[in-house]
């Protein structure tokens, strides 16, 4: 295998047959001395409470303490996911071989919270998001986006660093990151009916390859999303940032991506494109190459 170049990112095209260590230059992923290596994760979750007195909302959470020297490692989901998945439950693993600390949560109306999830934004969930990084960490942090996550994850980046807040931030590692994707990948491609629906009645009904019940798109969803929109202008991380993603994604196309690194022009960042990888990049090998990238930041 060739790396590309892409202007200035570092961009490296993996095949299914290729190895994650020829894919990616993997750091260990086992430090010899990892910091106590029998501590759990609770497995109660615990809540932070968000908004105001009376329209409070309670954030479920679950933190593995580790070394204060390294930075930590915090979680964002996807739409409609939670801090149970696959990928955080690994990541997860990964932190108590190496004594890291792993932050992780569900926002307001997924998994374990509080809230209805059509009472959702991108505001709001940016917001549960943030509140989590300044209550509930300390230092410098690397965060974990995955899809709607690595859009939160960079409307974060940029909220921190508008309060002078920049060097809270390690590094992004973004998975899938559906930036915009109310707008970008959902709203430009729904059929009339559904659009009709949506400024109608209020909700649409998707379908969904992930969950037997179908996703409630509403159109206060839709309209708080244009308010966060970051592909019409340069975006800064303040930090490094890695992007995997898969070629056969079918909810967030690799030209998406791509479209990002564009207009991520002031940072460095680096991309592994999975040539047979999909949406979700929870293969064993994909798992891998996310945690090699989360190492080699820090």
């Amino acid at each position: 295998m060739v790396p590309l170049l892409y202007n200035t990112p570092e961009l490296v095209c993996c095949d299914q047959t290729e190895s994650v260590a020829n894919s990616y230059p993997i750091r260990a992923l086992s430090d010899t001395k990892a910091m106590n290596p029998e501590q759990k994760t609770p497995s109660n979750p615990q809540f932070v409470s968000i908004g105001a007195p009376g329209e409070s909302r309670r954030i479920a959470y679950r933190k593995r303490e580790g070394s204060a020297t390294r930075p930590g490692v915090i979680w964002l989901g996807g739409f409609k996911s939670d801090m149970k998945s696959t990928k955080a439950e690994r990541i997860d693993q990964w932190a108590q071989a190496n004594g890291r600390t792993f932050l992780r949560f569900d926002y307001s109306g997924h998994g374990e919270s509080e809230g209805r999830f059509e009472d959702g934004t991108i505001g709001a969930w940016l917001e549960d998001a943030l509140t989590v990084i300044r209550r509930l960490s300390e230092g410098p942090q690397i965060l974990v986006g995955s899809s709607m996550g690595g859009w939160i994850s960079l409307l974060a980046a940029r909220a921190l660093a508008q309060s002078g807040e920049e060097s809270r931030l390690a590094g992004l590692v973004l998975i899938a990151p559906a930036v915009d994707f109310t707008e970008a990948l959902m709203w430009k491609n729904l059929p009339a009916d559904a659009r009709r629906d949506i400024e109608e009645k209020g909700v649409w009904l998707r379908h969904s390859d992930y969950s037997p019940e179908p996703y409630a798109i509403t159109r206060r969803l839709i309209e708080d999303g244009r308010k966060h929109l970051l592909l019409d202008r340069s975006i800064r991380s303040h930090c490094p940032v890695h992007i995997l993603q898969g070629m056969q994604d079918p909810d967030v196309p690799w030209l998406h991506a791509m479209q990002l690194v564009e207009h991520l022009a002031g940072d460095p960042v680096a991309v592994t494109l999975i040539k047979d990888g999909d949406h979700r990049l929870s293969r064993d090998e994909d798992i891998a190459r996310l945690l090699a990238a989360i190492a080699a930041i820090a």
